[in-house]
């Protein structure tokens, strides 16, 4: 009963750090988009104004895309948050947290979407990002690596100070929930595998030591009792 005490806490941990990493995650490439006036860079091209020196953009992807990015992480963050409050509870009010066996299937299904959702979400910032790089060194003179255009000056009203940084913060916490999320379904399995091993009938407890666990007189037949 300790090892599953220990691994539903563990397991809690792991909520309330998904919990984080899908904000961050959400939060970062909101500030990119609100910094370029809604345009959503993933996979986007930069253009180059070398009269003024002034970075700007060339072609941008469709809002909706970063929204989708932004919405599969609040998502994750409100089910792992509402998962993590109810964890605290049980443990506060009843001193336990006991889970049927239906509970544990669902949570291993419900892993698994969200371990899908996760890894596209990760591989379109990865893939978006590296496009969005690869016009930047090629289009702004002077620039070997991504990062550097952070400080150059860019059209108004746009803010790309702090672009990389926040794609490259937002992408590590997809990957990060990605990776929590896996151990959560070992997690799971090896607490439904405890579970489905446990003994579903109690033993009384002389029976450990060889005993029977009951009297003569319960042991003895009811039609066949002597007359007394």
């Amino acid at each position: 009963m300790m090892a599953v005490s220990v691994l539903l806490l563990l397991e809690l941990c792991l909520y309330a750090s998904c919990f984080v990493c899908g904000i961050v995650a959400a939060a970062s490439l909101t500030i990119v988009q609100g910094n370029f006036g809604g345009l959503c860079m993933l996979y986007g091209h930069v253009s180059y104004n070398a009269t003024a020196k002034l970075v700007g953009v060339q072609t941008s992807t469709s809002a909706s895309l970063c929204y989708f990015v932004s919405a599969i992480s609040i998502m994750v963050a409100v089910v792992c948050f509402s998962l993590s409050l109810y964890g605290v509870y049980m443990f506060c009010m009843e001193g336990e947290m006991r889970r049927e066996r239906v509970w544990m299937n669902l949570m291993i299904v419900v892993s698994g979407i969200f371990l899908f959702f996760l890894l596209i979400t990760g591989c379109m910032l990865k893939i978006g990002r590296d496009t969005l790089c690869d016009s930047i060194t090629k289009t702004v003179p002077n620039i070997t690596r991504c990062e550097e255009v952070q400080s150059r000056k860019w059209v108004g009203p746009l803010q790309g100070d702090r672009i990389y940084t926040n794609l490259h913060k937002s992408e590590t916490a997809v990957w990060v929930n990605f990776f929590f999320w896996l151990i959560i379904v070992a997690l799971v399995i090896v607490q439904r595998r405890q579970t489905s091993g446990a003994k579903l009938i109690p033993t009384p407890a002389g029976a450990l030591f060889g005993e029977s666990g009951a009297t003569a007189g319960e042991t003895e037949p009811f039609f066949n009792r002597p007359p007394q």
